[in-house]
């Protein structure tokens, strides 16, 4: 088992070296493969089935926050050491895990292919393996997680909309597919959509007032105040008197955030339909745009009953992170 370790590890190091030598040459590395949000772990069977394998699926499988339903962060393909060769070597996310004399916890860039995250954990023990995966867990998510949603944005870069409505309204460009059509557009707000099979995926953006949250203590009060408003005011239901509110029964989860270059609150949670039985996950950026002396607002929900959403809101949070306050076009309204 040590063997197979060294040959890794050897291999990781002179890819590693091989693309800092001296000159312009560099060695070719394919590209990456694998469907987003997918990880590849890569270990021996019999560790994938005892406490190491579990403490991995206890991080890395874990639940995402704000779903209406159990859905794991990553979708988890295990492979044992000795098939991973090949085209195997090339799937953009690698957890790769022994035992071994050595006790290792750290995190390579582009060993196999581009781009490529490989988290590398080994131990003489299952005890040392968990603690190291402890300690690397949370880092080794972080940086799957930016690179799933760069590969994202590189998927969607292909073909982009036109459509300047976010320009022209709220002076900011995001990097929209140009499947999504405007939908809605009026004073202050911008609705934007895509149709999936069994449902849609939904942007919107909206400004507040600088001062609008002006009391910690009551910023999750206020948030759901905010969204329930402007649903009812913009985001009709199918039928008379229903409009789109924050679920009652939770409140949403709040988390600091950095988007567009600028401090942000990242609030996740489930809209539900008031008067009439819909539902399904949002994902809301309050942005501190004090340049404007504004809260710029923008949210992606998704409506797809019966299906799994992680997905179509992970297209979302690509799309979002993309917002930026210096377009090159017409600046904000005052």
């Amino acid at each position: 088992m040590k063997r197979l370790g060294t040959l890794f590890f050897a291999t990781v190091m002179l890819a590693m070296g091989s693309c800092k030598e001296s000159g312009s040459k560099e060695k070719f590395l394919p590209p990456s493969t694998g469907g987003i949000n997918t990880l590849m772990v890569v270990m021996d069977t019999d560790l994938w089935r005892g406490p190491v394998g579990e403490k991995i699926r206890d991080k890395f499988a874990a639940q995402i926050v704000g779903l209406p339903q159990i859905e794991p962060k990553f979708t988890i393909t295990q492979v044992p050491p000795k098939v991973f060769k090949g085209t195997t070597t090339h799937s953009r996310s690698l957890l790769y895990v022994e035992q071994d004399s050595t006790s290792l916890a750290h995190i390579k860039d582009d060993a196999y292919a581009k781009p490529q995250k490989v988290a590398v954990i080994t131990g003489p023990t299952e005890e040392v393996m968990i603690k190291n995966l402890d300690s690397l867990a949370d880092r080794a998510i972080k940086e799957f997680k930016a690179n799933e949603i760069a590969e994202a944005q590189r998927r969607f870069e292909r073909s982009l909309s036109k459509d300047k409505a976010l320009e022209e309204e709220f002076g900011i460009h995001m990097d929209v597919p140009s499947l999504y059509k405007v939908g809605r557009r009026e004073d202050n707000f911008v609705w934007m959509d895509i149709q999936i099979p069994k449902g849609t995926m939904n942007i919107i953006a909206y400004e507040m007032p600088w001062d609008y949250f002006s009391n910690d203590s009551t910023f999750v009060e206020d948030i759901v105040r905010m969204r329930d408003s402007i649903g009812q005011k913009f985001i009709p239901g199918e039928y008379e008197g229903t409009y789109m509110i924050t679920e009652k029964a939770f409140a949403p989860y709040v988390f600091p955030a950095e988007i567009g270059g600028k401090k942000a609150a990242e609030v996740k949670g489930v809209w539900e339909m008031h008067g009439y039985p819909m539902a399904g996950p949002f994902l809301t950026y309050i942005i501190n745009d004090k340049e404007n002396n504004r809260k710029m607002v923008i949210e992606g929900f998704t409506f797809a009953p019966s299906e799994e959403k992680r997905d179509y809101m992970f297209e979302l949070e690509a799309i979002l992170k993309t917002v930026d306050f210096q377009p090159e076009t017409t600046a904000p309204k005052n």
